[in-house]
């Protein structure tokens, strides 16, 4: 080989090559092709306050409607009162769920998940705007002072005439309901343009808040049923199938609470989150909010149902492990034990 002759270049050079031209066809040195291929990595720190943060706001709509249901279930207003849910519809229940839940996961596999999430987001920008102002009304009551001009109205829809007369809407409102309704579309408004995860998760609170408020059980049993059959629902469609996680990840509406785990590092514009489903926040909530009226109802405290349930649990217990060991014992320790409880 003669000194003018070129020198071949090692195979491995043209992937290296082709490698170097994709990254140098970016507009910053590769960064952007590298981006794209790197996958966020959450720090613990991000990581525990997203999850302390989902776990706190799961319990502020499990206590105040909790709450508020005891005095839903008193009232007399046609708008507040509350929807009471048996043991055939709680037998019902996990069923037509998953009809719902597989019939969504069909839509967004035949259907533009662009179009059905523009009708979503209409439709959840009303109940949404209605939710947060039912859920604001409260408060404002007693924020505004007395000499606020507060004036009545009523919205009442009937049909038919003369004796045949039926009432289908009757809503009563006032001054101060309607400011709330303002404040709520402003942040409805706010949804349905940026889809910022902050007003979802007003929306999603207000949601959880309304269904542990007005979602009644109309007794234990009903609610073990419903608990039983949504395990199973659970068990099927988020560990035996990817249906659930699909639907969760495709359906941009405001069931779900969301924080970002890149909080610390992005600030309010983070985007990588991690979620809790409604679902798994109203339906023990409403199981939790039958226990306060139980008490309410038969003039207990708050913790009387609780304290009942773990004395028979300790009861128990003794009967069925300490009473076999206690026979075992010296006598002279066991009367001990026995007197001590």
């Amino acid at each position: 080989m003669s000194e003018a002759d070129p020198v071949p270049a090692p195979a491995s050079s043209a992937p290296e090559a082709s490698v170097l031209d994709a990254l140098n066809a970016t507009g910053s040195n590769g960064t952007d092709a590298l981006n794209a291929t790197a996958k966020f990595v959450a720090t613990p720190e991000g990581t525990a306050l997203a999850y302390g943060s989902l776990v706190f706001m799961a319990l502020l709509p499990i206590f105040f409607g909790a709450l508020r249901s005891v005095s839903c279930s008193k009232s007399k207003n046609a708008a507040d009162m509350p929807e009471t849910i048996t043991s055939r519809d709680a037998a019902r229940f996990p069923i037509i769920a998953s009809c719902t839940l597989f019939g969504l996961y069909l839509f967004f596999k035949v259907f533009s998940q662009e179009y059905i999430n523009l009708l979503l987001s209409v439709y959840f920008f009303v109940l949404g705007v209605l939710a947060l102002s039912h859920t604001m009304s409260p408060l404002m009551a007693s924020v505004f002072p007395t000499s606020f001009p507060n004036k009545q109205y009523q919205l009442l829809f009937i049909q038919g005439s003369g004796e045949s007369r039926e009432e289908i809407v009757n809503y009563e409102f006032d001054t101060k309901n309607m400011v709330c309704l303002l404040i709520s579309s402003v942040v409805g408004v706010w949804y349905l343009l940026k889809k910022h995860w902050i007003a979802n998760n007003l929306f999603g609170l207000a949601f959880a808040l309304n269904g542990v408020e007005l979602l009644h059980l109309n007794n234990v049993s009903t609610g073990c049923i419903l608990l039983g059959g949504l395990f199973v629902y659970d068990v099927f469609w988020v560990f035996g199938t990817n249906v659930m996680v699909t639907v969760a990840k495709s359906f941009e509406a405001p069931i779900k609470l969301v924080f970002p785990q890149d909080l610390l590092e992005k600030g309010l514009e983070a985007s990588n989150f991690a979620m809790l489903g409604l679902g798994d926040i109203v339906i023990p909530g409403i199981f939790i909010a039958l226990l306060l009226r139980f008490d309410v109802l038969n003039d207990f405290g708050p913790v009387v149902l609780t304290s009942v349930v773990m004395k028979t649990f300790e009861k128990l217990v003794q009967q069925e492990f300490l009473k076999p060991v206690e026979d075992q014992l010296d006598p002279l320790i066991a009367e001990v034990l026995r007197m001590r409880r």
